[in-house]
This record gives structure tokens, sequence and C-alpha cells, in this order.
């Protein structure tokens, strides 16, 4: 049987400029590099999926999982919507015709991220003119998925919508399963969608803001949260990151090897 994987949300163009240092407000600083490319969690997500499938020539057809993204994009023809596609590959698995195209507009989802050789951090500016996804947008995008094995997951962007597509999944496609992402601190409803979903990931800087110091201890907590049966996951930066299985079992891992450096953008 083959499993339909639908990864639900924001895709972006990221436009990174290495610099010496941050700059002062009204300062002039020069870069050492820039690069462009395509950025959003559900459009990583996939990217590092279709690298751990491996396909022989022409063999789509038999693969067990089939990865589709729903995600809002410029207008078709757009040069912006033709670089996103393009920039997964030729040969890419992913299933792109339940996008969403947003037939009046030219420009993506941006975002703008200076990364400081000298501290490693990376500042990001985001801009998006783009309409949200809707609840009736992605309910055409779901009913057109065959009655197989289905797992949807959810970016969690807007709470309230993202809510009332779970909940319709529960009804329309009881069978399907439901992974949602708990990212961003003071988003209201995200521990609404802890409850509705069969895995939850949980980010550092989310559990920071309800006073949890480590990864441990907010799986434990919103284990009482959770649906019946729910993984949950919490990464934690440079620390790891940390999962509890629906027995209470919590497994954790490091994020690096020894001598191993990660930078934060890549």
């Amino acid at each position: 049987m083959t499993t339909n994987l639908l990864c639900v949300g924001a895709c972006y163009l990221d436009t990174i400029l290495s610099v010496s240092h941050y700059p002062e407000e009204d300062a002039k600083l020069r870069a050492s590099n820039l690069q462009v490319r395509r950025g959003g969690n559900c459009p990583n997500t996939l990217e590092v999926f279709q690298q751990l499938i491996q396909y022989g020539p022409g063999d789509h057809q038999s693969v067990r999982v089939r990865p589709y993204l729903v995600t809002c994009l410029p207008s078709r023809n757009a040069a912006a919507t033709k670089q996103i596609l393009a920039s997964f590959g030729v040969d890419t698995p992913i299933d792109f015709s339940h996008c969403i195209f947003r037939t009046e507009s030219e420009q993506p989802a941006s975002s703008y991220i200076i990364r400081s050789s000298a501290t490693s951090s990376r500042t990001i500016v985001n801009y998006n003119e783009l309409a949200e996804m809707s609840f009736r947008e992605f309910v055409a995008a779901a009913e057109n998925i065959e009655r197989e094995d289905a797992w949807f997951h959810f970016e969690g962007r807007i709470p309230a919508t993202t809510l009332e597509c779970i909940q319709w999944l529960r009804r329309s496609k009881p069978e399907a399963r439901v992974s949602v992402e708990v990212e961003k601190p003071g988003r209201e409803g995200l521990e609404e969608l802890v409850a509705e979903a069969d895995a939850v990931f949980f980010s550092r800087s989310w559990a920071e803001s309800k006073l949890y110091s480590n990864a441990e201890e907010c799986l434990h907590a919103q284990s009482a949260k959770a649906r019946k049966g729910a993984h949950l996951f919490c990464t934690w930066g440079s620390q790891g990151a940390a999962s509890l299985s629906p027995g209470g079992k919590t497994v954790s891992c490091s994020a690096t090897q020894p001598g191993q450096t990660i930078h934060v953008v890549e």
C-alpha cells in the first residue's frame, strides 16, 4: 500500500547575506557572500525526505511513500514559482499538483537572513504578500487524494485554520494520521493542536516560552494534553532533540558528532 504524505505549510525564497558582524543601525556593510535558495519548514522537510528515498530509473511507481507539497505560491508562470519548483530537481518524487497558486501575485513569500561570522547568529526579516491557505482550499486539495493510507503534516502556521483542517480529517478521513509543528512562541491556538495530532514537534523557543528548561520536561508536561497514543518530539538547538513514545519512553540524541560543526542556516 502506498502512503500519501502531504506537507502543508509556507514556502519561502531565502536571501542569505554573510557578514563579518551584525551591522549597526543606519550603517553600511559589505557582505562576503550571498545565497538565494528555497526555504520554509515543509519544503525543507520534503527536501530531506526525498534524499532519504532511493529511486531506480523510472521506479517512481513502486515507491511506497508518495510526497506532496501543499503550499501557497505566486502565479504558475511567475519566475519565482518556476525557480521554487525547479529547486527540488528534475527527478523529484514530490507532487506539486495540490499547490495553491495566487494568480494575482508575482512575488513569493521571502526571507532575508543576515548571518554574522563573529557570533554565528542569524537575523531574519520575513515578507509575505500571499494570502494564507483557507480551510476550503485545504479541503479541495485533500479531497482529491485517493482513498489510500495518508499522513498529513501541518506547519501549524495559522492555528485556527489548522485545527479546522484536522477536525475535518478526523471526520472525513478517520484513518489518516496527522502531525503538527508547535514552533512560534506567542502564537495563540498552538496548544489546542497538541490534543488533535498523532505526532507533535515542539521547538525549543516555544518550550522556553512556556518555562520548560529542557526538551524532556516539555515532552512529559505536554503528554498530559496530547492525544492518546501520540508521539511527541522536541528539538533543543545544539543540545539535540528528544522524543516521547506513547508508552512513556524517552529517547534523546545529540545534534552533532564529536568535532562536527553545523551552521544554523545550513
